[in-house]
């Protein structure tokens, strides 16, 4: 099986095999997610302190905040050159 890397911004990268859903974390029900995975020491931040525009969920039941949006990300899953787009949006 093909290992496939995605960039989540700022030069944090995450196995694209393993991605469930990338969200929006403006809902509850999302906040709530992403409340207990910090309770229970699954939550990764990987938004280096801006504000969290994707919430990245896991086979592994993992949850990653990225400060990038979620249509980024999901074009990043399926653009060939994964490693190579720009970190930071405007």
């Amino acid at each position: 099986m093909e290992i496939r890397l995605i960039n989540i911004g700022f030069g944090n990268i995450v196995s694209a095999n393993r991605i469930v859903a990338i969200v929006s974390p403006e809902s509850a029900p999302i906040k709530r997610i992403v409340q207990e995975a910090r309770d229970q020491g699954r939550l990764i931040d990987a938004t280096y302190g801006r504000r969290t525009r994707a919430v990245i969920i896991t086979d592994s039941d993992h949850v990653i905040l990225s400060a990038v949006q979620p249509e980024t990300v999901s074009n990043r899953l399926g653009s060939k050159d994964r490693l190579d787009e720009p970190d930071v949006e405007p």
